[in-house]
């Protein structure tokens, strides 16, 4: 870095060597110009070298990101549609991509058919649990005269003991049929019940974009058989764009959550892009000159920054 500087230092001698000789022997007009190329070799220096900054300001280098959503599947399957490409623009609740899952349609079929089947059930308990109040009715009611006629003593008591165990035998049929009844209602839940999972399965097999951004990756093609778990895309949320740094510990203990920053891009220098301070680490990192550095995270970049991403930037933040 020494010999770098002298280099510089070197350069910039003759520079002005060069001016005086150009002054006596052309005039004011070369004086302009070798004035104008000193200037733009000073300012090269002090933008290598992070000087000519004003108290309390900090520079560093960087690249623009941002946030990476990856897009799974829940359950395994075949990839039948990927509809999007690398470079596309989604937004959140698009459909990008589906999982082909025949042995699912066909179990949501076969849970249809049980949700018929109970509901058939049920309605066979109430026909029975109809005929079964009818039958209790009737045990009643020949049970009551039976009873007055053995008082009367013109019955026996064997009849009246025959009509008590119809009726008793009525009321245990009725039970019955109010038992199939709930058993009959508890399979309709239970049927009902696969149907909804089964159309989970396969509301989840269809891939939404749960963010609006752009699409980085494409990790798979439709045909293959994805794992559950496993990307299939990756999208950019342009909307959550951050810059990260490093600082030497003495500057980075001196930021603070909010404060303001502005990022310069190299291939734009002309513009500044406003950021704030979002995150510093608590820990220091070790860097290669023995010297602890810290860590600082400033976000607010404009979206469209985010599509510079992977060139170096400059980072100037308050302390």
């Amino acid at each position: 870095m020494r010999r770098s500087r002298v280099r510089l230092g070197v350069l910039i001698t003759i520079g002005l060597l060069a001016a005086g000789s150009l002054f006596l022997s052309a005039g004011p007009v070369a004086l302009v110009q070798a004035a104008q190329a000193q200037s733009r070799a000073r300012a090269l220096v002090d933008r290598l070298f992070g000087r000519g900054l004003p108290a309390g300001i900090a520079k560093s280098n960087g690249r623009i990101e941002a946030t990476q959503v990856d897009v799974a599947p829940k359950y395994a399957g075949r990839l039948s549609v990927v509809s999007v490409e690398e470079g596309d623009t989604v937004t959140a609740g698009q459909v990008v991509a589906q999982i082909s899952a025949p042995e699912y349609e066909a179990q949501l079929r076969g849970a249809q058919s049980e949700v018929l089947r109970a509901q058939q059930a049920k309605a066979q308990a109430e026909a029975l649990i109809a005929q079964r109040n009818s039958d209790v009715q009737l045990a009643a009611v020949e049970l009551q005269r039976t009873e007055e006629l053995v008082k009367n003593g013109h019955a026996t008591r064997q009849s009246l003991d025959q009509r008590r165990s119809t009726h008793t035998s009525a009321m245990a049929s009725l039970r019955a049929a109010v038992a199939q009844r709930e058993q009959a209602n508890f399979a309709m839940q239970t049927a009902d019940a696969d149907v909804e999972r089964l159309k989970s399965i396969l509301a989840d097999l269809v891939l939404h974009a749960p963010r609006a951004g752009r699409v980085q990756y494409k990790l798979r093609r439709a045909g293959e058989v994805v794992a559950a778990g496993t990307p299939v895309l990756t999208i950019l949320d342009l909307r959550d764009v951050y810059m990260t740094i490093f600082l030497p510990a003495a500057e980075a203990g001196r930021l603070k959550l909010g404060g303001e920053a502005r990022v310069v891009l190299d291939p734009v220098p002309q513009y500044v892009i406003p950021a704030t301070v979002r995150f510093v680490t608590r820990g220091a990192i070790h860097a290669e000159d023995r010297r602890d550095a810290g860590r600082a995270r400033e976000t607010g970049v404009p979206s469209e920054a985010a599509d510079r991403s992977g060139c170096a930037e400059d980072a100037r933040g308050r302390r």
